[in-house]
């Protein structure tokens, strides 16, 4: 069988360095190994053309997003500058099917009628929701405003969904969310990501790891909920991240205990080492929104794990993590963790309950889709 696939990616999905991108890459790399041949259509704004996707997809078309002056329709933001023409042509030219990655590419969906072919969306949030939870944790008033107002737009363009012939859901309560919406054309796809293999380490690591990205208004309260925490303790703290925030390095250097490491792009191994050393992996956010990559590479790379409520529910991962409900209550499993070995039990527990994100279980079941 003669496979083929356009796939609409929101952002260049390399390097694979934060939570979309990851999924899409390595969905991407997956869906290639299993024989597909794939059309990639990629908004570019500032994360270059990258070789390493030529690997992978027969051509890539780049995009260049609008201005601005999108955030005055009444259509989303993240939608209405991703509105491309040539795109729409391009798509058009044949009767390949379509993955839209995110409802921020959908526009195509608004006035053209693929009903030709196969159309997939992957949901990588309740957008809406997550926007709502951006404007929550947003200092800035106007981008506080922003965010409200995107979540507006999103919840009432989220109707744009009937037109797909599959919905591929990212975590079990956006699967039940969308499901009540959109009925059968759900199907749940757990998100991609590197790795294949629950990783065996040493009983012991040296510090405890937090890695996001810090231009996110979530995150940045995250890591800032950690300060608070680790500052009453004696036991070390690595904040990683792509990005550097002032604030937070401001706040970072007054604790000694407490360090900022900026990862490299080019350095692939470095996460990777992070995660080898780490005890413990502190992961609070305060938003239960899609699933978080950042617990999916941590519970197959690295040792143990401490989150709050939000990153865990409905995930089907919560007996993986120490769940810790106020800061006291994190700082406490933290303390719990410190002394305590990391056994071949502990490995084997991740190995059963990690088995539904296989990466080439899961993108077989999209091509079974198409």
């Amino acid at each position: 069988m003669d496979l083929k696939l356009h796939i609409v990616s929101f952002d260049v999905p390399f390097p694979p360095n934060y939570g979309g991108v990851i999924d899409v890459f390595y969905k991407i790399k997956a869906l290639h190994k299993l024989g597909m041949k794939i059309y990639l259509h990629t908004f570019n704004y500032g994360r270059g053309k990258p070789k390493e996707l030529e690997k992978y997809c027969e051509s890539i078309f780049y995009y260049k997003r609008k201005s601005l002056l999108s955030v005055f329709s009444t259509q989303p933001f993240i939608v209405k500058s991703r509105k491309i023409n040539q795109l729409i042509e391009r798509l058009k030219k044949d009767n390949y099917p379509i993955l839209f990655e995110g409802i921020h590419t959908t526009f195509p969906l608004i006035k053209t009628d693929f009903s030709n072919r196969t159309t997939l969306i992957r949901t990588h949030n309740i957008e809406h929701d997550y926007y709502y939870g951006l404007a929550k944790s947003e200092k800035n008033i106007f981008k506080k405003i922003f965010f409200n107002l995107e979540a507006r737009k999103l919840k009432h363009y989220e109707k744009i969904m009937k037109k797909a012939n599959y919905i591929l859901t990212i975590s079990p309560s956006e699967h039940k969310y969308f499901t009540n919406k959109f009925g059968s054309k759900c199907s749940y796809i757990p998100v991609f990501h590197k790795e294949n293999n629950v990783v065996s380490l040493s009983k012991k690591g040296r510090f405890a790891l937090y890695h996001g990205d810090l231009r996110v208004s979530d995150n940045t309260k995250a890591v800032n909920y950690l300060i608070d925490v680790f500052k009453k303790i004696d036991y070390p703290l690595i904040v990683a991240s792509s990005f550097k925030n002032k604030k937070i390095n401001e706040r970072i250097n007054k604790h000694s205990n407490i360090t900022f490491e900026l990862l490299d792009y080019q350095n692939k191994n470095q996460l990777d080492n992070l995660f080898k050393n780490a005890h413990i992996n502190v992961l609070p956010t305060f938003q239960a929104t899609g699933i978080k990559l950042k617990l999916i590479h941590a519970l197959f790379s690295s040792r143990f794990s401490v989150v709050t409520p939000e990153m865990v529910q409905e995930t089907g991962l919560e007996n993986l993590c120490e769940i810790g409900n106020t800061k006291t209550e994190f700082l406490k499993k933290v303390e719990t963790y410190i002394n305590q070995d990391y056994s071949e039990a502990e490995v084997e527990k991740k190995i059963e309950k990690l088995k539904p994100f296989q990466t080439l279980i899961n993108a077989q079941k999209i091509i079974e889709l198409i």
